[in-house]
């Protein structure tokens, strides 16, 4: 007895509906009226004999039918999806945050395109989780506390290191010898890590000081800024400010210690054998191995009063190969 076949028309707006929770985003992301979702969602059912979706009000859910079945059609889907990429793969794009772009991405990439002339490189501004063929991402730089897309190729890059910094002037006029001092500063932070100073006091070994934050900036850029301004000491990655400490924009008082993160990168793992992507893997490994030692160079040549403050200040360890 031949069994309908759904057309895959209906498969896909059941998979975008049980994804989304909703017939008006599914119809939004297809292209399509809310009426075709509807319509669409109603013959696969007939075709199928099933109740896939529960409509309410406020969500359109799928049965425990309808989820298994969705999972299936979301997996065949991205497969299709990959296997397009490979034949016509989309301009190599590298997803990193904003924070991460503008202080040690940008001051390095025209390297890369000296390197690599005829590759075109795209950006994607996010510090979260991504779906590497929905949101057309090659490479993407995360810290290991986020959890990586299923099947997403990871190569270690470098602890995080974090560490107190201020202007100089701010640390001169109020006296930041000892991190007991913190007590007469006022401690900056950011909305998106607001356990920052609580991962240096415990990575440290010291008490923590009883002080609450007097600012909290959105991105870890404005925090930077905030610093350099004067208007306190920030908690910060050391890869973010290494080039405003070379400068003396900034100095790390008390210097900088192994936090509880590292920074990985993830490889979209269809497009793994592509040469531009692994030109751009090798490059960003490459250039974080340079960090490091231009962090190394400048610690040698720079006096331990100004900048270290105590045996705390290290560089970090070497990125992988």
């Amino acid at each position: 007895m031949h069994t309908p076949r759904p057309s895959l028309n209906a498969l896909r707006a059941f998979e975008a509906v049980a994804r989304l929770r909703s017939m008006t985003l599914a119809a939004h992301e297809l292209c399509v009226t809310h009426g075709a979702i509807s319509r669409q969602i109603k013959t696969l059912e007939e075709t199928l004999g099933l109740t896939l979706i529960v409509r309410s009000a406020q969500a359109s859910d799928p049965t425990p039918e309808g989820a298994r079945f969705a999972e299936g059609l979301s997996a065949a889907f991205n497969l299709i999806d990959a296997s397009i990429e490979q034949l016509k793969p989309e301009p190599l794009t590298l997803s990193c945050s904003t924070s991460v772009m503008m202080y040690w991405l940008i001051p390095r990439i025209a390297g890369f395109h000296q390197r690599y002339p005829q590759t075109e490189l795209q950006f994607n501004m996010n510090y979260d989780q991504i779906d590497f063929v929905r949101d057309k991402i090659s490479v993407a730089i995360r810290a290991n506390t986020i959890e990586p897309p299923k099947d997403a190729l990871t190569r270690q890059l470098m602890d995080e290191w974090i560490g107190p910094v201020c202007s100089p002037a701010y640390a001169q006029e109020h006296g930041l010898a000892t991190p007991r001092d913190l007590e007469r500063a006022a401690l900056l932070s950011t909305r998106t890590r607001p356990e920052a100073w609580s991962d240096w006091f415990s990575a440290t070994g010291l008490d923590a000081v009883p002080q609450e934050a007097a600012g909290a900036y959105d991105h870890f850029y404005l925090l930077i800024q905030a610093a350099v301004c004067g208007l306190g000491i920030a908690l910060v990655p050391q890869m973010l400010v290494m080039n405003d400490l070379i400068s003396g924009k900034l100095c790390a008082p008390f210097g900088f210690v192994r936090g509880p993160r590292q920074l990985v990168l993830w490889v979209a793992p269809h497009l793994r054998a592509h040469a531009e992507v692994k030109q751009l893997e090798q490059w960003l490994i490459a250039q974080m191995n340079e960090s490091l030692k231009e962090m190394t160079a400048f610690l040698a040549t720079t006096d331990k009063a100004d900048t270290r403050g105590d045996a705390h200040w290290h560089a970090a360890g070497r990125a992988s190969d």
